[in-house]
């Protein structure tokens, strides 16, 4: 069978050297079973004529924000609506700024900033702009927001130099994308809970105690479960980042809060993954006015917040249940110790004194650790990967259990 068979792509093509290549890499598209409709930026038209596209798509092109047929129609957002895939190739250093930075200045970027569509880009430029810092930066920024980046090829390029900044082979690009459009329904008909954020307790109407976790791990993992096609709900506590796509988003602040919504959502699950960062203590009293400043100083007492992922693990049954530990020494003695304690299929530890790891940064550091066998420790990558490498995990627990089934 053809891998995107009943399949719409969108094949966006920005103004490079290379955008003679796209006319290939339709073609492939199309032999794959895809039906490939084509926008152009005005730099492209200039290196490629529409007509080519239009003639071998069987479709308009689109370059133009605006109809001239007088329809009112909005040309961006019915485009930006349509696929089940997005192409960026070739990609320049312009196209893929304006997507890192949110601009939206002509059709292109417009249905980009638009669609709700999983993106593939496939850079081209010279290799002193493929090498710029910013350039970097914004490839960075996108691959954590989820989009698939296909890295340039090292060749002779159109100024005569010798460098990296090829565009990626034609063939190349059109397997990546049938990879990418078959995960994108992996995980359908599956239901993931995913907790993120901190947590925080009260000491009164105007303080309270919390921890330093941003969310960012979290949402990183209901962006791309999203995206592989699960149904997905997200219990968030405080956070300053942007909410991800989801199914379902259940705002919460307290420890109490966060185990009521996570318990509710579970009932329905497949599994959970909980990256929440939950205070494992909270004030024995709070008090309903604002304490007062006293030069005796102020003592709290804390007492234990209880566990919940406890409960939710011994009550697990065939779900899945991922947790997380975060350490500064003994880190899978004591990964292990909770693994068992809370009935876990998996834990990914975090080793807070290894650089790159921990909260509030862009990258992590982990070690998987399961029942059996060695823990396997991942070098240092973008939190967006390490969630996929996550879901990797809950894919290959779950192809255990149809095995296991007879399926």
């Amino acid at each position: 069978m053809q891998p995107l068979h009943g399949k719409r792509v969108l094949l966006v093509v920005s103004g490079g050297i290379a955008a003679y290549k796209a006319v290939e890499i339709l073609r492939r598209i199309q032999r794959q079973g895809a039906e490939v409709r084509v926008a152009m930026t005005k730099s492209a038209t200039r290196f490629v004529g529409p007509l080519t596209f239009e003639a071998l798509s069987r479709s308009p092109v689109h370059s133009s924000l605006f109809t001239d047929n007088g329809s009112g129609e909005v040309v961006h957002v019915s485009l930006a609506s349509w696929p089940d895939l997005i192409l960026v190739a070739p990609a320049t250093a312009n196209i893929i700024a304006k997507m890192a930075n949110g601009l939206s200045d002509d059709l292109v970027s417009c249905t980009l900033l638009a669609s709700r569509a999983p993106v593939v880009v496939a850079p081209a430029m010279e290799t002193q702009m493929y090498h710029h810092p910013a350039l970097q930066k914004n490839l960075l920024f996108l691959r954590e927001r989820g989009v698939l980046i296909i890295e340039p090829e090292a060749g002779e390029l159109a100024s005569g130099d010798v460098g990296i900044g090829r565009l990626a082979e034609p063939e190349k690009i059109v397997e990546t994308i049938c990879l990418a459009v078959s995960s994108s329904q992996e995980f359908s008909g599956k239901r993931i809970v995913v907790t993120a954020g901190r947590t925080e307790e009260d000491i009164d109407p105007v303080r309270f105690i919390t921890n330093r976790s941003t969310g960012k791990m979290g949402y990183a993992v209901a962006e791309r479960a999203t995206k592989r096609g699960a149904e997905v709900v997200l219990v968030s506590g405080p956070s300053q980042l942007d909410i991800p796509t989801c199914t379902e988003y259940v705002p919460v602040r307290t420890v109490s809060e966060m185990h009521k919504a996570t318990a509710a959502a579970f009932e329905s699950a497949d599994a959970l993954v909980m990256t929440a960062a939950v205070l494992d203590f909270r004030p024995d009293s709070v008090s309903q006015t604002k304490i007062k400043k006293s030069d005796s100083g102020l003592a709290l007492t804390l007492v234990p917040n209880h566990d919940f992922l406890v409960d939710l693990g011994a009550e697990k049954e065939n779900r899945l249940v991922v947790g997380f530990a975060m350490e500064t020494e003994n880190g899978i003695p004591n990964a292990r110790k909770k693994l068992a304690d809370k009935h876990l299929d998996l834990i990914v530890l975090n080793d807070l004194t290894v650089e790159g790891a921990g909260f509030g940064v862009d990258t992590n550091v982990v070690s998987f650790v399961e029942a059996s066998g060695d823990p396997v420790n991942l070098p240092r990558m973008s939190k967006t990967d390490v969630a996929d490498r996550i879901l990797d995990r809950l894919a290959v627990f779950w192809s255990r259990d149809n095995r296991s089934d007879g399926h």
